[in-house]
């Protein structure tokens, strides 16, 4: 059955958090519609849009002043030497061989040489400031490497504007070209640092979930085959290495849950039938939970879960499957941390709303409570991640998920009522809403009892109240202990008027039959009991109490009556005690102990208080002796502590009570007609 479960999970989140793979290329149409599973980025989208801001990024470079600074210099230079030169007495020929000696780097030809030789001073002076302002306008602008025959075209241009001769003119384009040189050099560690922050500043494009990537028959283009690849769904339909993720997450868990249910609930581990449900309400939680969730995350029914297996099994439990539960809805959300969030609260919620459940609006009160805890989650996830936004797509999400969360609550609660009668009935079980509708005293049961066995009826009620303070002292069942004491003596309804409590007259029909007669018809009402709560369908544990309240125990009073009578013969024990079988629970041994303590009790003339603790001591102690408590689980702790309670109880229920004077007797009668 464990297997069963396992591989219905397993298949149930296989094909709910795992598509198939879709087989497409590249311009041809699509065999079928796609549509998004799941939120990812789109990085086809995001790169091109990164792209498209990095080549938008200009540039940088850095100005070089050394560029212009050199080219004055030189020219500066030139025509220092020149005027040198000119200021030499040796021959026209012989200073240009003189100059080139002196410099043998000047760009400029022999030929042209001595037609900056024959200018005068102040000719000189202003080709020199022409030159500069040439070569600065030039340089100021800027110069890239890519820009520099643009440049130089530009200063040749400015050049042959000039109003000199075409060989002055010739001889400054000569000078200036080699100082025509890039001053704006590329800087690489800027630029990219730019560009990747342009690249930064784009925000990743989102393809949502439900969203349409492709139409049957659209052509298949590269967006369409990224988008598939970002998604998971492109290429084979098998997935296999989620496969066996997923299957050895599961299989963790799984051991972990059977480990809790070996180690800290035995009984459930041992129980076909408590797996079995165990298994069924989880199967039908995560069901319910993939129905909900195109809804809305906040929906899923983890507390409706917890709810059934608080009342059904114990809080406990219901903690660890609320987790358990919290994490594999995780998987149906994507992983959405806010949904596993407001789930584990939902389910704690819950629990401790009906891990006391008194009565049955407790498990409406526990769906509202649920629903309140929800939205104050909801509100403090969406501040804590988004903020407070007066905008109409915040407010109307924030709607959503407020509605949706209330509606958890709701619906978890409605579910939770509406399946616990079935689960009851098909599986056996007794819960505190069953136990509370048997104590209702208009039960028909009851009903009978109270009109037929008024004496019964008022003892039971006596037996419950010692029974549920009892086992609230000792960590028994309280609300089972009062409701079975209240049914324990059913029985005696058959035959009323032979049970002491029911004869309201002197005449006493046992004083007509043998005392082995009357220890069958006392002996009787046990039988009679089992039978009338089987006909009224009263749980299995309240019908297990009625059968063991008694035990094994010796109908004393005709067992010594018979003896008297026999004197001489020997008397078998076996015919004057009940068949049993001894009390297995703490509750049949509490109520085998309240109902001989009350009867006893009851019977004494002074019920003063050392008498009725000497009384409730006597019988606890009678009772252990005979073996009536060898097969309860209670310790002599417990016994103390359950004599406590008795005591404490009687002392309030037969108290003694002050007698009024006759004359005051009388005068508050007369007030009292008048």
């Amino acid at each position: 059955m464990g297997a069963g479960l396992f591989v219905f999970i397993y298949v149930f989140l296989l094909f709910s958090i795992m598509p198939l793979g879709v087989s497409v290329e590249l311009g041809k149409p699509s065999p079928q519609r796609i549509i998004a599973h799941k939120e990812v980025i789109d990085t086809f989208l995001t790169n091109r849009m990164r792209e498209e801001a990095v080549a938008a990024v200009p540039a940088v470079f850095d100005y070089v002043p050394g560029v212009w600074e050199e080219g004055k210099a030189f020219l500066g230079h030139f025509f220092t030497e020149i005027k040198r030169v000119q200021n030499l007495k040796e021959e026209a020929g012989e200073r240009a061989d003189l100059f080139y000696e002196d410099n043998p780097d000047f760009p400029l030809s022999k030929e042209l040489l001595p037609v900056f030789l024959v200018q005068k001073q102040d000719d000189l002076d202003k080709l020199q400031t022409e030159m500069e302002k040439i070569l600065e306008e030039t340089l100021s602008k800027g110069i890239r490497e890519e820009g520099q025959q643009a440049a130089l075209n530009q200063v040749l241009q400015k050049t042959s504007s000039l109003p000199y001769s075409p060989e002055v003119k010739q001889g400054l384009e000569e000078l200036l070209a080699p100082l025509v040189q890039p001053n704006m050099i590329f800087n690489t560690t800027a630029t990219k640092t730019n560009q990747e922050a342009a690249k930064q500043a784009i925000e990743p494009v989102l393809i949502l979930k439900k969203s349409l990537i492709v139409q049957e028959g659209e052509e298949i283009t590269e967006k369409h085959i990224a988008q598939l690849k970002d998604l998971g769904l492109l290429g084979s339909r098998l997935n296999y290495g989620g496969y066996a993720g997923l299957f050895f997450i599961l299989a963790i868990v799984f051991i972990i849950v059977i480990l809790y249910l070996y180690l800290f609930n035995k009984d459930i581990y041992d129980s076909f039938s408590a797996l079995f449900l165990l298994g069924l309400i989880i199967a039908l939680t995560l069901v319910l939970g993939l129905a909900v969730r195109y809804f809305s995350g906040y929906l899923m029914p983890v507390a409706m879960c917890t709810i059934l297996v608080t009342v059904l099994f114990e809080p406990r439990l219901a903690v660890l499957l609320t987790i358990v539960l919290a994490l594999l809805f995780g998987f149906l959300v994507d992983g959405e941390f806010t949904y596993i969030i407001v789930s584990l609260c939902s389910g704690l919620v819950a629990i401790c709303s009906v891990s006391r459940l008194q009565k049955r609006s407790d498990l409406t009160n526990a769906g509202i409570y649920v629903g309140i805890v929800n939205i104050l989650c909801i509100t403090s996830l969406l501040l804590l991640n988004r903020g407070f936004q007066l905008e109409y797509d915040f407010l109307r999400e924030f709607s959503i998920a407020i509605l949706a969360g209330l509606g958890n609550g709701l619906f978890s609660a409605v579910m939770a009522i509406g399946l616990l009668p079935y689960l009851e009935s098909a599986f056996g079980l007794t819960t505190a809403v069953t136990l509370l509708e048997l104590a209702d005293p208009g039960h028909p049961l009851l009903r009978k009892l109270l009109m037929e066995t008024p004496g019964t009826y008022h003892h039971s009620i006596v037996v419950g109240n010692l029974a549920e303070a009892a086992a609230e002292a000792v960590g028994a069942d309280p609300l089972l202990s009062r409701v079975a004491a209240f049914y324990h003596d059913i029985g005696k309804i058959k035959r009323p008027y032979l049970f002491v409590e029911n004869q309201f007259t002197s005449d006493n029909p046992h004083n007509k039959i043998s005392p082995y007669l009357s220890a069958l018809v006392i002996r009787s009402h046990i039988k009679d009991g089992v039978e009338l709560a089987r006909e009224a369908r009263l749980p299995l544990p309240v019908i297990d109490i009625i059968q063991q309240h008694h035990g094994t125990s010796l109908i004393s009073y005709f067992y010594h009556q018979a003896a008297e009578n026999d004197k001489g013969i020997l008397v078998p024990e076996e015919e004057f005690r009940y068949e049993g079988p001894l009390p297995q629970t703490k509750e049949a041994a509490i109520i085998m102990l309240a109902d001989a303590v009350e009867a006893a009790v009851r019977s004494l003339s002074r019920p003063v208080a050392g008498r009725t603790e000497g009384m409730v001591r006597k019988i606890i102690k009678e009772k252990l002796s005979d073996g009536q408590l060898d097969e309860a689980p209670l310790t002599l702790q417990d016994l103390d502590k359950i004599g406590d309670t008795f005591v404490h109880i009687l002392a309030g229920v037969f108290h003694q009570r002050i007698e009024y004077p006759e004359r005051e007797l009388k005068a508050d009668l007369e007030r009292g007609k008048k």
